[in-house]
């Protein structure tokens, strides 16, 4: 196999036929993305848009870099979650789709933080997270890289935890938009590229009655605190304010900090 004319780290190039078939296999499964993909295709909403993912590597998290490859994104994804990274679709983004990846199962912490390093040195304007180490690491070790980011996304609880108090502490440099805290973690496709690209996603209008309202009164909506305070926070405080995620062997003591888990 010819070696690809990108910076890269995965395990090994020789996995990306079997896993472009998991990718493909997967995208069946995956119909809104999929249409989405086509859409993007010919109207390339994202062209020049730099975005850095850290996310799991999966099937499902590729077919999401397809399509915002396809919008026009130029994407770089490293892991959130060394045990859960597929190693056959990390080599398949690579070698077959010319996307940048840096994950290898099982990786250690050194390698971990390296990969985010790498994804952070494609100055993207967008951020993609998932426990915010992505974020953390950009506003602690690679402030200079701040300039060019307006917005990002964060997938988890405790990655909005850990967005919340710095936002608090005035550290948070710019907005982030929290995806899917209400459940557990995991990489949802379609409000990650709803809510990265502004891209607003219709539903057929339904041929049921409307429910009668109930005796509680009209619903009510909240803000996030998160996105509330990410919109207040100035860029110029303390990169020392920012806090930082444990490795899997760390102490599972502290509330901000989570531990990595194996997934199959």
């Amino acid at each position: 196999m010819v070696k690809p004319a990108i910076d890269y780290d995965v395990k090994d190039l020789a996995l990306a036929n079997e896993g472009n078939n998991r990718i493909e296999w997967a995208a069946r499964e995956m119909p809104v993305i999929r249409l989405i993909r086509e859409r993007f295709a010919k109207e390339r909403p994202l062209d020049g848009l730099r975005i850095a993912a850290c996310l799991h590597v999966t099937t499902e998290t590729a077919n999401l870099m397809l399509a915002l490859r396809d919008g026009g994104a130029e994407v770089a994804l490293c892991a959130s979650n060394p045990l859960s990274t597929q190693d056959d679709a990390a080599a398949a983004l690579v070698a077959m789709h010319g996307i940048p990846v840096y994950a290898v199962r099982g990786e250690d912490d050194a390698t971990y933080y390296k990969h985010i390093h790498a994804a952070l040195a494609h100055k993207p304007q967008i951020t993609m997270d998932d426990g915010a180490d992505l974020v953390a690491t950009l506003h602690k070790e690679s402030r200079e890289l701040l300039e060019h980011v307006v917005a990002g996304t964060e997938e988890t609880t405790t990655g909005v935890i850990r967005l919340r108090a710095m936002a608090k502490a005035g550290a948070l440099a710019y907005p982030i938009m929290p995806l899917g805290t209400r459940s557990s973690p995991s990489t949802r496709p379609t409000p990650s590229i709803s809510l990265t690209t502004a891209t607003a996603l219709a539903r057929a209008p339904s041929t049921e009655s409307p429910a009668p309202p109930t005796s509680s009164g009209p619903a009510r909506t909240s803000s996030s605190p998160a996105t509330a305070g990410a919109a207040r926070a100035s860029p110029c405080a303390p990169a020392a304010s920012v806090p930082r995620r444990s490795s899997p062997r760390s102490s599972p003591s502290a509330p901000s900090k989570r531990q990595w888990t194996a997934t199959r």
